[in-house]
């Protein structure tokens, strides 16, 4: 022990200049877990003294009708944006990484603007197109003889115009990371593939989804925890009103029980119960995964 205290000390010098990043990693983000969890069995306002309340905020929302259809909807966004984002992300990065396809440069960057996009410039835009009464959506539907869709007035439309935010935004992002791991795969497969006749789609099938299983886990993975923390697109879209039906998320509630009610206790209950739900969900898309590879 003396000896390793000596070692520290000559060393001094180094710990110094690398301190910092572990004193702001302690304090903004060890110490808030801790704390978290001691805040769940606490009743607090953020002023006042704080009550023992044990597990009575765990009880509550369990029981909350309001924090189960926010769960639903969260359910709903992610498989409805993430699902086929994750689909079309793969097949664009496939076709882009064809031999045929030229200007490969341009085309990473065209797909990934989206994602450096400021989400209110985003929403602005989606309100554009899907404005209840003058989107451009509605425009084209009346021009083609159909009726006007209320976006805005229903859980399905409000629903699937922040799961097409969320395909356009995180779209590209995902199909630079698979057109990465496209490129690590020997061209000597395809070749292969080819000289014996195997067709694009075979080729899809038989050699590229196989590679890749380690990377579609990986996005499937990453998409299950940001989609079950949605929160900006519901919250920006809906501005200073209520959330729009259907559009009320688990973060989207946490954030209101916290900031707008002083729940802080509650709110720290549900983002732990969050917490288990999104390692739920990974461990059986992990769990699938390893089953569909033996």
């Amino acid at each position: 022990m003396g000896g390793l205290l000596k070692e520290i000390y000559k060393s001094r010098t180094l710990y110094l200049f690398i301190s910092p990043f572990y004193i702001l990693f302690l304090c903004f983000s060890v110490f808030p877990i801790f704390f978290s969890i001691y805040l769940a069995v606490h009743s607090w306002d953020g002023i006042g003294e704080m009550k023992y309340v044990g597990f009575s905020n765990f009880v509550y929302l369990f029981n909350d009708p309001v924090f189960w259809k926010a769960l639903q909807n969260n359910i709903i966004l992610w498989l409805l944006s993430n699902g086929p984002m994750l689909i079309i992300s793969l097949a664009i990065a496939f076709i882009i990484n064809l031999q045929l396809v030229r200007f490969k440069s341009f085309f990473r960057i065209a797909f990934f603007l989206p994602n450096i996009t400021a989400m209110v410039a985003v929403v602005i835009i989606f309100q554009s197109f899907f404005g209840n009464e003058f989107g451009l959506m509605n425009y084209l539907l009346t021009e083609l003889g159909l009726n006007k869709i209320a976006w805005f007035n229903s859980e399905l439309g409000v629903q699937t115009v922040i799961a097409l935010m969320i395909g356009w935004r995180y779209m590209g992002y995902n199909a630079i990371i698979y057109l990465s791991g496209l490129q690590k795969i020997p061209k000597d497969y395809y070749e292969a593939a080819e000289l014996d006749g195997a067709t694009l789609f075979q080729q899809f099938t038989k050699i590229t989804l196989p590679v890749l299983r380690p990377i579609i886990l990986f996005t499937i993975m990453m998409s299950t925890i940001g989609g079950f923390q949605i929160f900006t697109e519901p919250q920006v879209l809906a501005g200073p009103q209520s959330p729009y039906p259907g559009s009320d998320t688990v973060v989207l509630y946490l954030f209101r029980e916290g900031f707008k009610y002083q729940h802080f206790g509650y709110a720290a209950s549900v983002s732990w119960i969050l917490f288990i739900i999104i390692g739920l969900f990974s461990f059986i898309n992990w769990k699938f995964f390893n089953k569909s590879e033996d």
